[in-house]
């Protein structure tokens, strides 16, 4: 087949779906929506900014002073996660003129068989509006219906109109496949629900494993947590549905009932938000702001940790969550309804008011001292993993769909 992705070409999720049909012989051009390092395998890239990204890129080389300097610290530095957010939703939807007649040349330079656009804002709404003779898949990830999509007049209309056109969804639960309607899906429309990176690897994401990170700095900070140490990771870093302050704020009441409980963070690393909190809760020694990690590093993390933390007020079905489950971690995430798909509450993990630290503390320091309940649980969701989110039997599918759209 020959295959047009419209994604953004840093994203761990899109990059999971381009290597895998690239590597499987098929024929994989990329539209990538924010610049991104050339990619391995293609036949052909090309970077389209829409909404700002071109903003939040560093050009290489680019001094403190340069005008990408200043713009990415706009957007980063000066800048909260909210604020950008809420720049993408009013305005983002105006950018997509200039867009879309770049996306349409390529379209017909390429001739794709099919085009795949990975989330709706703005990729799907791009692909939509560049309108491909070929078939079009648009993935739903687990905000584009709860959180992007209500978010403003413009998102409203841009998501209706991105439904609307789809020949067919990918959706990351359940939820998103009933939500569809609502948002104008055609009637009769296929939708195909499988994790939104396509699955679980086994090879990387186990109870078995490397208990050593290759990243020097990560084994140094592992190294210094007591072996008798209950650890507590939050993989889901920084961004706007993120509950983070009730994390930080929960910790101090974890710390009284278990004094020498660890929390790790990854991709928190150098966060200032971050590091005030520490300071002001005068947690910073049983606080550890991690870089961004590898996959396999993550999956070293995990195996370390008892208790896994992903409290977010909007979510389909986190691909950190399900990692984390292979892996044997306890997870406590947000009360919504695309987690129940996955954990039955205080059986298999916890659900929680995601602005509530009392609770979450609660549920934590249940978990951590509830060993019976952490090893029935651990082998409970390491079979629910294999069995609906494996990632060989997801890429299975996703081609089967490929095919069933291309007739």
């Amino acid at each position: 087949m020959r295959l047009l992705y419209i994604a953004d070409g840093r994203s761990p999720i899109a990059l999971n779906w381009i290597q895998h049909f690239s590597s499987s012989g098929h024929e994989v051009h990329l539209l990538s929506t924010f610049p991104c390092k050339q990619l391995a395998g293609l036949s052909s890239m090309t970077i389209v900014p829409v909404a700002f990204s071109g903003m939040a890129w560093r050009p290489a080389g680019a001094g403190e002073g340069s005008s990408g300097s200043n713009h990415r610290a706009a957007l980063t530095g000066a800048g909260t996660i909210r604020l950008r957010t809420a720049l993408r939703h009013w305005l983002g939807p105006l950018t997509l003129r200039g867009a879309t007649e770049q996306a349409r040349r390529l379209i017909s330079t390429t001739k794709p068989d099919l085009v795949h656009a990975m989330r709706i804002p703005f990729e799907g709404a791009l692909a939509a509006a560049s309108d491909p003779e070929s078939p079009l898949l648009i993935s739903v990830w687990g905000n584009d219906f709860t959180l992007h999509g209500p978010a403003s007049p413009l998102m409203r209309r841009l998501t209706r109109r991105t439904v609307a056109r789809a020949d067919a969804l990918h959706t990351d639960c359940q939820r998103d496949r009933r939500l569809a309607s609502s948002w104008s899906l055609m009637e009769g429309t296929p939708v195909v629900v499988l994790p939104g990176n396509g699955g679980v690897r086994p090879e990387i994401f186990g109870p078995g494993g490397p208990r050593i990170p290759s990243d020097p700095e990560v084994a140094r900070i592992l190294d210094r947590i007591p072996p008798e140490s209950p650890v507590v990771v939050n993989p889901r870093g920084f961004r706007g549905y993120v509950r983070n302050d009730t994390f930080f704020h929960s910790i101090p009441k974890v710390l009284a009932a278990i004094p020498k409980a660890a929390f790790l963070c990854p991709g928190m690393s150098g966060e200032r938000k971050a590091e005030r909190w520490s300071e002001e809760l005068g947690i910073p020694n049983s606080v550890h702001l991690l870089p961004k990690l590898s996959p396999a590093d993550m999956a070293v993390v995990f195996r370390r940790s008892q208790v896994s933390v992903s409290v977010t007020e909007h979510d389909g079905t986190p691909n950190t969550l399900l990692e984390a489950m292979a892996c044997g971690a306890y997870p406590v995430a947000g009360d919504l309804e695309s987690i129940r798909e996955w954990i039955d509450d205080g059986r298999t993990g916890s659900l929680v008011d995601p602005g509530d630290p009392t609770q979450l503390a609660h549920s934590v320091v249940r978990a951590l001292q509830d060993e019976p309940l952490r090893a029935s649980a651990g082998r409970h969701n390491a079979r629910l993993v294999a069995e609906r989110a494996d990632f060989a039997a997801g890429m299975l599918r996703a081609e089967a769909a490929y095919r069933e759209l291309l007739g």
